[in-house]
């Protein structure tokens, strides 16, 4: 097997928003004037490009080949749906394995130590247990009809199907003696707020359970192999106060060794409990983990805590950084919108993080209120030409006097020159937008002989590095708490999230096939659109 980076590397292939096709009936009457025909053609493509959108997070929630003239379709579906969502267990592969009455309860006063000999600590009387059965709606609103904003139908009439996903927390009983495990946590891919935060929660819930072996992996999966790096014992007193700092105590990296050789690193080294902090390739690999551990008949608990800076986890709320990045986006922003409205003729141009979505672009936007255009990856856009970018920002000098653009990194990457260039973890190495924009406005001025005094700003390595918020480390400290619950309860191959405002347990595979995109005819975007106000940014004959 190669290097990791080959299993990390999510499958995803982004869709070719120019070439898209409607298929469907007749969507508009007819109309001989001129204008009104563009307008609906326009509305026709946003419906188009939504559409092709949602055909790819679709992929997670319906099967395309599903009978939907059989009577019996949803019942089957869900019988699907139930086999797809199941959580794997270390009872799979050890059948029989037995369980013990867990050692985590929160009436025991004392701190648990010595090593429980035959006896574990418990309390029947304590009601602060998950029942195995406990379920969350994954879904929570009944779209009457696809043309809906936002709707996620599964079939064409939006037939109302429940979808229910594990519930997350402590179970009565649990798969792992405490004495016996050694625990090791491992952050890869990039920096992201929250980092700290969850590594924190995940030993103090450790020591709770009673695990005395806790380890950390220094930069990442690399940390396996690389024989000049050392294991960092971890405890209660050791990660006291790292919550308080940005980055990540353990460090990180991006690619590694094959799963092999990890493996064989935590047969090795005796580790039967690994939390993983990343996103979906950091959760490819960690899938894979779990797959080679089953397959060598290893009792080890894989568990993953889904990192992504950018909020583009399919099936979550959100994910730990992103409330934290919004936020700090808007000090960009605001600095912007000062230079701009300070200079005359001023554009401040802020280049966001949002590889494939953009989620963070369209909530900063939002949230800040001083921002005239958005572009995200999601939606296309041209540059030149009547409706483009250039010509909307030449009016906003002509009625305001100054304007703010924020742009997503993954943003217009049809408008610049494509290479083949990738990173350690298999991702395409992006053009830089940001600058490409800025660029292309101040050229696009002089040409035109109007004066533009642009500014640009690009904040991303110090939002990265910024220490999470409030909101962020309530989520990364839940998060951190329900990682370990599962891992006792015996779960592998699993991650946790928040879905519906509960936290739940999903598997791995179910939320890495591709990155969460946002969809152009959701509320929220439309919510952005009318705070910033502008328009579609694409010609006349590319409709």
């Amino acid at each position: 097997m190669g290097t990791i980076s080959h299993v990390i590397t999510p499958k995803l292939t982004l869709p070719h928003l120019t070439s898209s096709r409607f298929h469907g009936g007749s969507l508009f009457p007819h109309s001989n004037d001129r204008v009104s025909t563009l307008k609906l053609a326009r509305v026709s493509r946003k419906i188009r490009v939504s559409s092709e959108l949602k055909s790819q997070t679709s992929s997670t929630i319906s099967h395309s080949a599903i009978d939907f003239s059989d009577p019996d379709w949803k019942a089957k579906f869900q019988e699907d749906f139930e086999a797809r969502f199941r959580l794997p267990h270390i009872t799979d592969v050890f059948p029989d394995d037995l369980p013990i009455p867990s050692t985590f309860c929160l009436k025991m006063r004392t701190p648990i130590t010595g090593d429980f000999p035959g006896n574990y600590p418990s309390d029947e009387e304590w009601h602060g247990y998950i029942n195995n059965n406990d379920r969350v709606l994954l879904k929570t609103i009944h779209y009457s009809s696809p043309t809906s904003a936002g709707a996620e139908c599964i079939d064409p009439g939006c037939t109302w199907v429940e979808q229910w996903v594990h519930r997350a927390g402590p179970r009565e009983k649990i798969y792992f003696q405490p004495e016996h495990v050694k625990a090791a946590i491992v952050t890869c891919g990039g920096l992201c707020p929250g980092l700290n935060d969850v590594i924190r929660q995940i030993v103090i819930t450790l020591e709770i359970y009673g695990v005395n072996k806790i380890v950390g992996i220094p930069f990442g999966y690399r940390g396996f192999s690389d024989q000049e790096l050392t294991e960092v014992p971890l405890s209660r007193k050791v990660v006291q106060n790292i919550h308080l700092s940005g980055g990540s105590l353990l460090g990180v990296s991006r690619g590694g060794p094959s799963v092999n050789d990890i493996v064989d690193s935590l047969e090795k080294r005796g580790i039967n409990m690994l939390f993983v902090l990343g996103g979906n390739g950091t959760h490819a690999g960690a899938n894979a983990i779990h797959n080679e551990c089953c397959k060598r008949r290893l009792k080890v608990a894989v568990v993953g805590v889904p990192k992504t800076i950018d909020n583009d986890i399919l099936l979550m709320d959100k994910t730990f950084g992103f409330d934290t990045a919004v936020e700090e986006a808007q000090r960009a922003i605001n600095s912007a919108y000062i230079e701009a409205h300070s200079a005359y003729h001023g554009i401040g141009v802020v280049k966001l993080m949002g590889r494939s979505s953009g989620f963070i672009a369209m909530h900063a936007s939002l949230s800040s209120g001083q921002v005239d255009i958005c572009l995200i990856p999601e939606v296309p856009f041209k540059l030149h030409g009547p409706h483009g970018v250039l010509n909307h920002l030449k009016y906003l000098l002509q009625t305001k006097g100054s304007a703010v653009l924020c742009v997503a990194e993954g943003a217009g990457q049809d408008l610049l020159q494509k290479t083949n260039a990738t990173d350690a973890s298999g991702n395409a190495v992006l053009g830089d937008i940001g600058v490409r924009v800025q660029q292309e406005i101040k050229k696009y001025f002089k040409e035109i002989g109007v004066h533009a005094d642009v500014k640009y700003i690009d904040p991303t390595y110090m939002i990265r590095a910024c220490r999470a918020n409030a909101s962020d480390g309530i989520l990364c400290t839940v998060l951190g708490q329900n990682a370990v619950h599962g891992a006792f309860a015996g779960f592998s191959g699993i991650t946790v999230g928040i879905c519906n405002t509960h936290y739940a347990y999903l598997p791995i595979p179910e939320v890495i096939s591709h990155p969460r995109l946002v969809d152009p005819n959701s509320r929220m975007w439309h919510r952005c659109l009318t705070s910033t106000g502008q328009p579609d940014f694409f010609d006349d004959y590319d409709l």
